[in-house]
């Protein structure tokens, strides 16, 4: 492996065994671990949502960010200046490329992860192997199998490890979310779910040198290599299939989660998906319309609608989620949720005190800082987490699962309990993924 580590270095920070990567217990175990009630945090990945965490962090009390990790220098440089600008800390935080310099620092008290896709469970489960804390942004893993291994890690290391699903944090939400349960729409059967947006072509890229301000070696990281071009960093890696995970891992898992949240459903016993890339003629890897069905034991059923190039939203939202039940309906997104009788009639509406950055692809808002803040009261007072990763994985492999159909162009059967597919060995070639050489994880 080339990067600014060396063979030792890297050794010491994940374990090498034979071909692959074996993430060796620490033996540190923090509890509650901010015995000053200061977090001291790293954060990986700034260029994009990663700016929010930087911003809401850096504004939030008991909270220093120690380091910048990111292997675009600008990126970092900007982060760096924008933390200094806030002038809420006495320290300024270092920059480093490489974000496992970050963990040898025994001061940090977590990492906070907000690079691709591709690094999600990889990072978190090198800095619980170090004795950190994990924030890390949704999915919480590139493919199945890995969300499974990120909850294995976690009861492994003992850590607190929240993932970035932040709607489970908006008071307006976990109110909406109480109401259902009270019966205000009866039983909950019906979910559905939505994202519109309108997003322009990404083009065919053109392969070129790797510019002087990324560390593109280090970008791949665990990804199987293939060459640099022009169309994929920032942001649009999100659609290739390599580092990214389509709209439905990227928005929809927001959706999903709520639907899940309100119907009280776990795993699927079936998934059906259609959809394909319509509007464009170019690089992009997944679907820009897709439907997703979802069936559940007891009779309930989510559906994912993800239109990513035709922002006509669905009851006046560019995002959100129906609730319906036998006696009413609840429409419910991140500015706060409207209450229909069983006659169509409006009984109630409650509107969030600050609006959600709901369509803007950083996303920094009040419900990011309440999440962040209930990670950081998790980890310093042992308050309760909102998203345990064990319940952000179940939201995150729904989505996995519309993407498998999709590929098939097949209906899943899954096992409820552990929503794994059955009886077709095609699909489940795709629980999982190849790693580039001396990256596969076992934990």
């Amino acid at each position: 492996m080339k990067n600014n580590f060396n063979r030792r270095d890297f050794i010491r920070s994940v374990g090498l065994t034979g071909a692959g990567i074996t993430f060796l217990g620490s033996g540190i175990s923090f509890g509650q671990n901010a015995p000053n009630k200061k977090l001291i945090v790293a954060i990986m990945g700034v260029n994009g949502r990663g700016m929010a965490h930087v911003h809401e962090l850096g504004i939030l009390p008991g909270v220093e960010i120690a380091y910048i990790c990111d292997v675009d220098s600008r990126a970092a440089a900007k982060a760096i200046e924008h933390v200094v600008s806030l002038n809420t800390q006495k320290k300024k935080p270092k920059g480093v490329t490489d974000f496992r310099k970050a963990l040898d620092d025994k001061d940090v008290d977590a990492l906070v992860i907000a690079a691709p896709d591709h690094w999600h469970m990889p990072a978190s489960v090198i800095a619980m192997d170090a004795g950190k804390h994990v924030y890390v942004e949704k999915p919480c893993g590139h493919n199945p199998e890995e969300g499974e291994m990120l909850v294995e890690a976690q009861k492994k290391y003992g850590k607190v490890v929240q993932m970035g699903n932040q709607q489970r944090s908006a008071p307006e939400s976990i109110q909406a979310i109480q109401e259902i349960k009270d019966g205000v729409v009866g039983n909950p059967y019906f979910a559905k779910t939505w994202y519109a947006n309108t997003r322009d072509s990404i083009g065919n890229g053109k392969k070129t040198a790797v510019p002087e301000w990324l560390d593109y070696e280090l970008w791949q990281g665990p990804a199987p290599r293939e060459p640099y071009q022009d169309n994929l960093i920032h942001y649009n890696w999100h659609w290739f299939k390599n580092w990214g995970t389509g709209e439905i891992c990227n928005n929809g898992t927001h959706e999903i989660d709520v639907a899940r949240w309100a119907l009280g459903v776990d795993y699927p016993t079936q998934v059906s998906s259609q959809g394909g890339r319509y509007q464009f003629d170019d690089d992009w890897q997944f679907c820009d319309t897709q439907v997703v069905s979802y069936e559940f034991d007891g009779d309930k059923t989510i559906t994912w609608e993800g239109r990513s190039c035709n922002g006509r939203g669905v009851e006046g939202r560019g995002r959100g989620t129906a609730i319906y039940g036998s006696e009413g309906t609840m429409i419910l997104d991140r500015d706060g949720y409207e209450i229909y009788d069983y006659k169509n009639n409006k009984v109630k509406e409650v509107k969030a005190s600050d609006k959600a950055a709901s369509m803007d692809t950083r996303g920094g808002d009040k419900m990011t800082s309440l999440h962040l803040q209930n990670f950081m009261k998790a980890v310093t007072d042992g308050e309760k987490l909102h998203s345990p990763i064990s319940e952000g994985h179940v939201s995150v492999l729904l989505c996995h699962l519309g993407n498998i159909s999709q590929t098939t162009g097949r209906t899943l059967q899954c096992d409820p309990k552990d929503g794994h597919i059955k009886d077709d060995k095609e699909a489940m070639k795709m629980w999982s993924r190849e790693y580039a050489p001396d990256w596969e994880p076992k934990i």
